[in-house]
């Protein structure tokens, strides 16, 4: 018998609507796989439409577009927040009861004063800001000064920028690492973010050298659970600095969309691989959701659906692939900041007698539930396992 493998593919930021408590985030009407798809009239996602797409979308019956393999939901978060960590954490089977600290008004003197004391310069910024825009207002005074740039936004980061010929990317990680150890406790924010740039005033571009310097897991994940039953877990993208590095068994860090489907197809093409394969696309986020880049967000859903095929094509009836996200980032949405949306949710595998919906589950942790389920090993603190509404696919 073949090996189970379990491939969990984070579309980051790839929201699907309102989430029912979404007001209190001042997200009301916040809908990013809407949006873009509205201000695209020529996107159509065949692919992504073939695993139930468009029934999430307006609820129609199109059995005639959906491949029987498939089952399609969507999810609500139960987690506090709506941040990278706490949606890949809850995915993994870990919800916060408290979000973690944001700083709308910028970091307190306390937090400031031992960061500078400890690297031995001073700052410019503390103010929340968008990573790009910042770097234009203050790149010519750091190119001056030499001071490390730090910022934040809605979400509960510690972001640092620097220009690489000015602090180069090692010592900016060092940094990284002093404020990371620094902000614990009360002050424990979900990431530490290093945004190396280079280029001269009028012209800085963020480099690929990004590096996020996460908290542990504050609790057992499926990833633990996995590698901890003599599992392989492979982390693809920011996975390794999300969880801190816990619960892997092998990462390896992306430039691009792009490089992380070649890198989750390079893991499946691999003799006697088994375990869990654990994937995140960030450029949905990163690159065109916080920049309102309705145009640039369409291009990259049609990278993705054209990944589709091949990505299916490698899966037998001892794989279990679920895409989902963490958050929405609706670029049709006022401001630069994450959403707080309800996550799409597919599941395929060859045996499936579909297709099936799986209805709005209310926690991202029946992902970590059914992973688990899927791989036989124990069962984590949270989720309800959606594998015994598959028809056909032995659990």
């Amino acid at each position: 018998m073949a090996n189970k493998r379990a491939i969990v593919i984070v579309l980051d930021g790839v929201g699907i609507g309102q989430a029912p408590d979404a007001h209190a985030y001042g997200d009301k009407g916040a809908a990013t796989l809407q949006h873009v798809l509205e201000a695209s009239a020529n996107l159509t996602l065949p692919n992504l439409t073939n695993l139930g797409l468009k029934r999430l979308l307006d609820c129609s019956e199109q059995p005639d577009e959906i491949i029987r393999e498939t089952a399609f939901g969507k999810m609500i978060q139960r987690s506090a927040g709506k941040d990278t960590t706490t949606g890949h954490w809850e995915l993994s089977g870990l919800i916060l009861d408290k979000p973690f600290p944001t700083y709308p008004q910028g970091f307190p003197p306390e937090i400031i004063g031992e960061f500078t004391k400890l690297i031995g310069r001073d700052i410019l910024g503390n103010y929340p800001a968008s990573g790009t825009e910042i770097i234009e207002e203050l790149g010519l005074e750091h190119l001056r000064t030499g001071f490390p740039i730090v910022y934040t936004s809605a979400d509960s980061v510690f972001q640092i920028a620097a220009h690489e010929e000015v602090i180069p990317p090692e010592l900016l990680y060092d940094y990284c690492q002093i404020a990371r150890d620094i902000l614990q406790g009360q002050h424990a924010v979900g990431r530490v973010i290093a945004r190396p740039f280079i280029g001269q005033p009028g012209g800085f571009q963020r480099t690929q050298r990004r590096r996020d310097f996460s908290l542990e897991p504050t609790g057992i994940t499926v990833l633990d659970l996995v590698a901890g039953s003599g599992l392989q877990v492979h982390g693809v993208g920011k996975i390794d600095d999300i969880f801190a590095g816990r619960g892997l068994t092998s990462a390896v860090h992306t430039k691009d969309n792009a490089d992380g489907m070649r890198e989750t197809l390079k893991w499946l093409h691999q003799e006697n691989q088994e375990g869990l394969i654990f994937v995140n696309l960030v450029d949905f986020d990163t690159n065109y959701g916080h920049r309102n880049d309705l145009p640039g967000f369409a291009q990259a859903l049609t990278e993705f659906d054209a990944f589709v095929p091949s990505l299916l094509a490698e899966l037998t009836g001892e794989d279990l692939l679920i895409i989902t996200a963490d958050h929405g980032c609706d670029p049709g949405f006022p401001g630069t900041d994450h959403t707080r949306e309800m996550v799409p949710l597919f599941v395929y595998n060859p045996l499936i007698m579909g297709p099936i919906n799986l209805g709005v589950r209310q926690t991202f942790a029946d992902v970590a539930a059914s992973v688990a389920e899927w791989l036989n090993v124990a069962k984590p603190a949270n989720g309800e396992s959606f594998l015994g509404q598959l028809k056909g696919v032995r659990g």
